[in-house]
């Protein structure tokens, strides 16, 4: 049975998070009275407190809780970034620290946050976000921050929901915060969830480049593949620079072979690049630059994956490691 928090000094009535530091609070809501039951008293605590109060959320769940905020809406900033509408993880995770920095200068120094994740349709969209969840758990582990994350049952899927509380290690249930018992090692709940398999790998890879010679080559291979299959040059530049910089990091940090494989179908592309080095198991890897925000300090590779393409998955091997990349066409 889940424990019920004393929420502390922090919050009043034991409507949010029980701790100074990063709280981490997960919602799961069965109609809009009861998401503006949690969200409306979290924000309205923030505002009394003297916090940077900020909605993440699509425009129709931003409306409705503006709307029962009243005048308060007023001082209550919007951005739609960190709950991935538009943005890929690492821009998200980049904004958060943005606002985290934000609200440190101001107030309290704490930001306090509703957000509600966009998880897309399709399997690989729901690992993403259920990593981008756990992945905040790590990320902003001793910032000053109360997170609210609202999941709507009326619409999220089931795994999607089943991942609330692995993910969150409070959540809010019938108006009080208590413990998640599933919550745990966010890099071994991210690791254990599924990889969905892209249906045009059942095909031919149009790209099979086994132990390639050197980098440049490679390089090569990858414009040449890419350019004659992805029309949008834009897009087609952004992927081949992103896929040679994983390639490089096969070269720098593996071992030969250095492999890639390429599949392409009308809307979809996918790249994958495997060494045969010690490989790593992070999967957080590259949701921030690996150096710090000092980029001539190198550690982009992954990083600006992320950026580029749509999914970005490091899958340990035997022996090595493959980087799978992922993208729609446009």
């Amino acid at each position: 049975m889940a424990e019920a928090v004393d929420a502390g000094p922090v919050v009043t009535g034991g409507r949010g998070p029980a701790t100074r530091g990063h709280a981490h609070v997960g919602l799961v809501a069965r109609s809009d009275e009861e998401l503006l039951a949690g969200a409306v008293p979290h924000l309205e605590d923030g505002l009394r407190a003297g916090d940077t109060v900020l909605l993440s959320c699509p425009p129709e769940t931003a409306a409705l809780i503006t709307s029962a905020l009243g005048e308060q809406a007023s001082a209550v900033s919007e951005d739609a970034r960190i709950c991935l509408l538009g943005t890929r993880v690492a821009d998200a995770v980049a904004a958060s620290v943005e606002w985290v920095r934000r609200a440190a200068s101001t107030g309290s120094g704490r930001l306090r946050i509703v957000g509600q994740m966009q998880f897309g349709a399709a399997p690989r969209n729901f690992r993403e976000g259920l990593r981008y969840e756990a992945a905040k758990n790590r990320f902003f582990a001793t910032d000053p921050v109360s997170a609210l994350c609202l999941f709507d049952e009326r619409v999220l899927p089931a795994e999607v929901l089943a991942g609330v509380a692995p993910t969150h290690p409070e959540l809010l249930v019938d108006g009080r915060v208590v413990r998640s018992e599933e919550f745990g090692d966010p890099r071994e709940y991210a690791i254990r969830l599924p990889l969905p398999r892209e249906p045009v790998e059942d095909g031919s890879p149009v790209l099979l480049a086994t132990d390639a010679p050197s980098l440049a080559v490679l390089r090569g291979q990858l414009r040449s593949v890419i350019h004659a299959r992805v029309a949008d040059r834009d897009q087609a530049e952004d992927l081949h620079f992103a896929a040679s910089e994983v390639a490089s990091n096969a070269f720098r940090h593996g071992d030969r072979p250095v492999s890639a494989r390429v599949w392409v179908d009308g809307d979809r592309l996918v790249c994958a690049i495997t060494d045969s080095g010690r490989g790593f198991d992070d999967p957080f890897a590259g949701f921030r630059p690996a150096h710090g925000e000092d980029l001539a300090l190198g550690g982009m590779g992954l990083w600006l994956a992320r950026k580029l393409w749509d999914h970005v998955d490091v899958l340990p091997q035997s022996r090595g490691v493959t980087v799978r990349l992922s993208s729609r066409l446009v």
